[in-house]
C-alpha cells in the first residue's frame, strides 16, 4: 500500500531504495535486483549520472544507435540515435542511402535568434509606460555587463528589447520581450540570468522614474523565463533529384511515386489528423539525435509542434514539390540547440556522439538534426505510398516479439528466416513459435 514519506531526498540511495521496493513491489528482493543490474560498475561514472537529477535509484538504458552514409553538404556523416522504437534507425539509414546517390542533403541555417519574456503588470498610462522603457532600456543592457561580457566578446548576447503591450488579452498585461544570440550554447541559464536582472532593474529604475504616480510606481513582476517556441531560430534541410531519378525497381515509376508522394504530403498539409502522425515521424529522426547529443528534446518538440501551428491550423513540417521533371521535398524547422554547456561536457556517450559528428558547431548539430528528420520523413512516406507502413516496420518489430515470447537463440534464426517471406503480426509468430516448439 502506498504510503507518505518524509525527508525522502536526504535519504541515501540504499535507504531510497529499500523504502521503494517495500512499498511498492510484491517481491522487494526482485525489484531490487533488477534496479542495481543498471547500475555502473564504474562508481565515478554512477556518482555522475546519479547527480544528474535528484532521488536518483538506478540508470534507464536506451539503445544508441547509428545511422551512416548521409552526406550534408557534401560531407559525409555517420549520425547517433537514442531511441526504443523499431525501424527508427532501420529507415534513417536506408533514405541516407538512397540519397547518397542522388547528391545527398542539402542545408542551411535561416536563423538563430532565441527569445525571452520578462511578464510585469502596470496600471497605468501607457505613453508614460513607453517613455519610460525609452529611458530605463539602456540602462538595462548595462545592469547585465557582467553577466554578458563572455558571450559578447564571442559574438553573442542581447539582441534587442521590445515593450509589448498586451492588455487585449490581459487587463494590465505587459511583456519585456527579449531577443538573444546564444551560439553554440543552447543558452536557457544565460537567458534566463539575463532576464531576472531586467526584471529586478526594471521594477527599481520604475522607483524614481518622475512621470510614474505612485500607484504606477508599483509594477509587478509576475515572472522571467525564455521561451521554447524559437520560430526565429530556423534551419532548412532538402533533397531533390529528377523526377526518374526516384524510381528503383519495375513496381513504380519514379513519376508515379513522386506524384503520389507529394499527394501524401499535401494531405499532411491540410488535414490536421495526419499530419500529427506525419510529424511524430519527424521527430522520431529528430528526437533521437536530440536525445544522443545530450539536448532538451521535451523544449524541442514543445516548440517544433508550436511551429507547426503558427498559421492557425496544425500542418505538415515537410513540403515537397515536382517542378520541371524535378522532385523536391523540404523541411524548415525551430531547432535551438547547443553544442557546450549541459550534459554535453559531461555525459561521456554524449562526448562520443558530438565527436562522431566531428564536434559540430551548434548551427551545424542545427542541419544534422533537421537532416535526420527529412529522412525519417522520406523513408516513411516512401513506405506509406508504396508497400505500407507495417511490412517493414513489423518485420523490424519481429525480434522484440520473440524476446517477450522468451524465444531462444535458435527459435529466433528459425523465425528470423520464416518471416523473410510471411507477413509479421503478433499473432503469426506466436503461432510459429508454438508450431516450432510443438
Amino acid at each position: 500500500m502506498s504510503k507518505t514519506i518524509a525527508g525522502f531526498s536526504k535519504l541515501s540511495k540504499s535507504k531510497k531504495i529499500d523504502w521503494i521496493v517495500d512499498t511498492y513491489f510484491s517481491n522487494a528482493e526482485d525489484a531490487k535486483r533488477i534496479l542495481k543490474q543498471y547500475w555502473n560498475s564504474n562508481d565515478k561514472l554512477q556518482q555522475l549520472h546519479d547527480e544528474f537529477i535528484e532521488n536518483t535509484i538506478t540508470n534507464y538504458y536506451l539503445p544508441l544507435g547509428v545511422a551512416p552514409n548521409f552526406l550534408i553538404n557534401n560531407k559525409l556523416h555517420t549520425i547517433p540515435m537514442a531511441i526504443e522504437e523499431s525501424s527508427v534507425v532501420a529507415a534513417a539509414s536506408k533514405a541516407a542511402k538512397f540519397w547518397l546517390d542522388r547528391g545527398g542533403f542539402k542545408t542551411e541555417v535561416i536563423s538563430t535568434t532565441k527569445i525571452g519574456q520578462v511578464h510585469f503588470m502596470y496600471k497605468g498610462d501607457v505613453e508614460k509606460l513607453k517613455a519610460f522603457f525609452k529611458q530605463v532600456k539602456p540602462k538595462l543592457i548595462e545592469a547585465t555587463e557582467a553577466i554578458t561580457k563572455n558571450m559578447t566578446k564571442r559574438g553573442g548576447g542581447v539582441l534587442d528589447i521590445e515593450l509589448r503591450d498586451k492588455t487585449v488579452d490581459i487587463e494590465n498585461y505587459f511583456q519585456l520581450h527579449v531577443s538573444f544570440e546564444t551560439l553554440d550554447a543552447m543558452g536557457a541559464n544565460f537567458i534566463n540570468s539575463c532576464l531576472e536582472q531586467f526584471a529586478k532593474t526594471f521594477k527599481t529604475e520604475a522607483l524614481t522614474f518622475d512621470l510614474f504616480s505612485e500607484t504606477e510606481k508599483d509594477i509587478e513582476i509576475v515572472m522571467s523565463i525564455l521561451s521554447n517556441y524559437v520560430p526565429d531560430c530556423l534551419v532548412r534541410a532538402e533533397v531533390s533529384c529528377k523526377v526518374e531519378d526516384l524510381s528503383e525497381d519495375k513496381t513504380i515509376s519514379g513519376e508515379a511515386f513522386a506524384h503520389k508522394f507529394v499527394q501524401a504530403v499535401n494531405i499532411a498539409e491540410v488535414e490536421p489528423y495526419r499530419a500529427v502522425t506525419h510529424n511524430k515521424g519527424i521527430m522520431n529522426g529528430i528526437d533521437a539525435v536530440v536525445l544522443a547529443t545530450g539536448n532538451d528534446f521535451r523544449a524541442v518538440e514543445a516548440g517544433v509542434h508550436a511551429y507547426a501551428s503558427r498559421n492557425g491550423r496544425y500542418s505538415s513540417l515537410s513540403h515537397a514539390a515536382i517542378e520541371n521533371g524535378v522532385f523536391k521535398f523540404w523541411i524548415e524547422i525551430p531547432l535551438a540547440l547547443g553544442t557546450v554547456g549541459g550534459l554535453t561536457g559531461l555525459h561521456p556517450l554524449v562526448k562520443l556522439a558530438l565527436e562522431m559528428l566531428h564536434k559540430p558547431t551548434a548551427k551545424e548539430l542545427m542541419q544534422i538534426v533537421a537532416v535526420a528528420g527529412l529522412a525519417q520523413n522520406f523513408a516513411a512516406l516512401r513506405s506509406l505510398t508504396t508497400t505500407g507502413i507495417q511490412q517493414g516496420h513489423m518485420k523490424m518489430h519481429l525480434m522484440n516479439i520473440l524476446n517477450q515470447f522468451e524465444a531462444n537463440a535458435s527459435e529466433k534464426q528459425a523465425l528470423t528466416e520464416h518471416f523473410k517471406t510471411h507477413t509479421v503480426t503478433h499473432n503469426a509468430v506466436l503461432e510459429a513459435l508454438n508450431a516450432l516448439r510443438a
